[in-house]
């Protein structure tokens, strides 16, 4: 299993699911990760937390923890 914590910089990958039921989880689906969403891994802060992504026509930063909640598949450019 890869989570979007582990994709690097300029990677590609399709959300497959949010790990958990919590309320943190539940933020993360609201936010649009949603199964089946494509996002690009754009880039990590100086330190290497929080991470940017984009989705849906958006940028997003997440904090590493909150990454590894969300199961991704690579997508082959």
């Amino acid at each position: 299993m890869t989570t979007l914590a582990e994709l690097a910089p300029g990677q590609r990958a399709r959300v497959r699911q949010v790990q958990g039921t919590d309320v943190i989880s539940l933020r993360l689906l609201e936010m649009g990760l949603t199964p089946g969403c494509e996002v690009d891994f754009v880039g990590v802060a100086p330190f290497g937390d929080p991470i940017e992504i984009a989705l849906r026509g958006y940028h997003l930063s997440l904090r590493r923890s909150e990454a590894a909640r969300v199961e991704i598949e690579p997508i082959e450019t």
